[in-house]
């Protein structure tokens, strides 16, 4: 399956809209303009919207493989249509992990065509489309921008999010907000400060080494890499969002490494190796899509349990800053997420220069 069964029925909404299900198509060019290019520039308008930036906006070609199902989740996508007009997008994202109960969710309308009712009832068919499937835990992540509203804390305490119109329509849909996610920006400038940290972060880890490559991954590291990427599954502070396990193997890391380069991902990983057992112990992703002027990604970071209190996660960020920042100079930004409650991982970003930008969601429903 490669998005929307061709057989999904078109849903009437209210307002004279309609829910069409979109069906990929072979290539992003097909059929082009058509409803896959009006769907990537409407999820665009609306992630930008919503988070003030176009940090993760992609074009309809880096968008296909994202949106496409594979052995590990199964992806759905719909389209919110007023007449000749696509106004909002939908997605439904099935894991098959686990016990193949947990899906993502969202529903994104334009800000001009927001209130009048078109996300509460595609919430209700595709909830009813998820309940079907066996779906019990439903989520959902949202950007926030600073709001003149009443702060919304998450039952951990850390962070919150203004209550503001998305807060106020998932609480009313019976979401709970479950963590918060703080979004952090480092600029280069005068970095003199990262070789003196990568120095002193090597000094503390006198038994590991740092290794290095770009996508794809090799061979000898493909087993040690999809075990860090599964313990990122479980490891990784998940508050109360009921996360699944994931099940990593070296097949499912080149599924990966695929789908990043057919997205036009550049991906470096830096990983720390013990030197005495040869085992992948932490590692650190760095990507960019585009332009080699586009913002970096800092993706996953992550010191397996044994391993940690030797300063591998300063090691694996300042290694990989340096050598990212030599490949792509012009790459002016990095942009990453961390829960608010992740102490260790804040502090090292910090110690690094990074600064916070922006708030998000990690939101959950239980479905009856």
């Amino acid at each position: 399956m490669t998005g929307s069964r061709i057989d999904d029925p078109i849903i009437s909404l209210p307002a004279g809209a309609a829910l069409h299900p979109l069906v990929l198509p072979a290539r992003a060019d097909a059929g082009s303009p058509g409803p896959f290019r009006d769907y990537a520039e409407v999820r665009n308008r609306c992630l930008e919207a919503a988070s003030g930036r176009d940090d993760d906006s992609f074009t309809p070609e880096e968008l296909l493989p994202l949106l496409t199902s594979d052995a590990y989740s199964q992806r759905r996508q719909w389209r919110i249509v007023i007449g000749p007009r696509t106004v909002g997008v939908a997605l439904l994202n099935i894991s098959r992990d686990g016990e193949g109960d947990t899906a993502t969710m969202a529903i994104s309308v334009l800000p001009e065509e927001q209130g009048r009712g078109l996300a509460t009832a595609v919430a209700a068919h595709l909830e009813q489309l998820a309940r079907a499937d066996g779906v019990h835990t439903l989520q959902v992540w949202t950007e926030h921008l600073p709001a003149d509203e009443p702060a919304l804390v998450p039952p951990t305490g850390f962070g919150s999010v203004p209550r503001d119109h998305t807060a106020r329509f998932l609480l009313a849909q019976g979401w709970t907000l479950e963590q918060v996610d703080r979004v952090s920006e480092y600029r280069w400038g005068e970095d003199d400060h990262l070789p003196a940290l990568r120095a002193a972060a090597e000094e503390a880890a006198s038994g590991y080494r740092v290794v290095q490559w770009l996508l794809p991954t090799p061979d000898e590291r493909l087993d040690g890499y999809a075990w860090m990427k599964s313990r990122m599954s479980t490891d990784a502070p998940d508050a109360a969002m009921g996360s699944p396990e994931e099940t990593w193997d070296a097949d499912r890391v080149r599924e990966q490494d695929t789908r990043w380069r057919d997205m036009g991902h550049t991906v470096q990983v830096t990983v720390a190796e013990h030197i005495a057992t040869g085992e992948l112990c932490a590692y650190n992703e760095l990507s960019l899509k585009g332009p080699e002027d586009s913002v970096t990604q800092q993706n996953d970071t992550l010191v397996l349990a044994a391993h940690r209190g030797h300063r591998l996660g300063l090691l694996v960020k300042t290694a990989g800053l340096l050598s990212w920042h030599e490949r792509f100079p012009r790459s002016a930004r990095v942009v990453t997420y961390n829960a608010e409650e992740n102490r260790p991982m804040l502090s090292i970003n910090e110690q690094l220069g990074f600064v916070p930008i922006a708030h998000g969601g990690a939101w959950k429903k239980v479905l009856d």
